[in-house]
């Protein structure tokens, strides 16, 4: 089976991360378990990068909102989503307000949490490309307008020399040049290996 991502689970209760983890590998999810909010801190610190994040609210020591705040200062990327016991209006309208991309009351209903996840997978992946699309635009905005001239050309699909020709360089300058403008502009626009024009 196909695996779909990493949900990472934090819970206190040992028989609740066991069900999801259960529930989640037979969706074909991969997961992690956190058994309190500063273990998945310490894990965040570290650095995750994929997947998405199933938080209990309630939980000793360091709750489930104190948690989504502390991503937030972190700048974390991964989606949240907030699940609790004890659900009410006002956890459920904090959650969101701190960026939570879903609430889910427990007991989870197994149909709604898969939606959730998906959902909050896809809108994630949607965040990161816009991030690193905006990131991408402001390298650009580091060329010089004659390595934008060369950037321009090489993603119309133009040749080295066919460039050169028509900025009045030297082959060797546009290939010198070429490295620089695709190391800028790779997550915008499809890499090609020099060469093949």
């Amino acid at each position: 089976m196909k695996r779909r991502g990493t949900v990472h689970v934090v819970d206190d209760e040992p028989a609740v991360r066991r069900s999801l983890a259960r529930l989640l590998q037979s969706a074909g999810f991969s997961t992690a378990d956190y058994r309190s909010g500063s273990a998945f801190l310490a894990a965040a610190r570290a650095g995750l990068s994929t997947g998405c994040v199933l938080l209990d609210v309630r939980m000793p020591g360091i709750d489930g909102l104190e948690v989504q705040s502390r991503l937030n200062e972190l700048k974390f990327s991964l989606p949240v989503i907030v699940m609790t016991g004890h659900g009410d209006v006002q956890i459920a309208v904090r959650a969101m307000k701190a960026g939570a991309a879903d609430f889910i009351e427990k007991p989870v209903v197994a149909d709604v949490l898969l939606r959730a996840i998906e959902d909050a997978q896809s809108g994630g992946r949607r965040m990161a490309r816009q991030r690193e699309a905006a990131r991408a635009a402001q390298r650009i905005d580091t060329l010089s307008p004659r390595e934008r001239q060369v950037l321009e050309a090489l993603t119309a699909g133009r040749s080295n020399k066919m460039i050169a020709y028509d900025l009045n360089l030297s082959v060797r300058t546009v290939e010198c040049t070429a490295p620089a403008c695709w190391s800028v502009s790779a997550p915008i626009v499809s890499r090609r290996p020099f060469g093949s024009w």
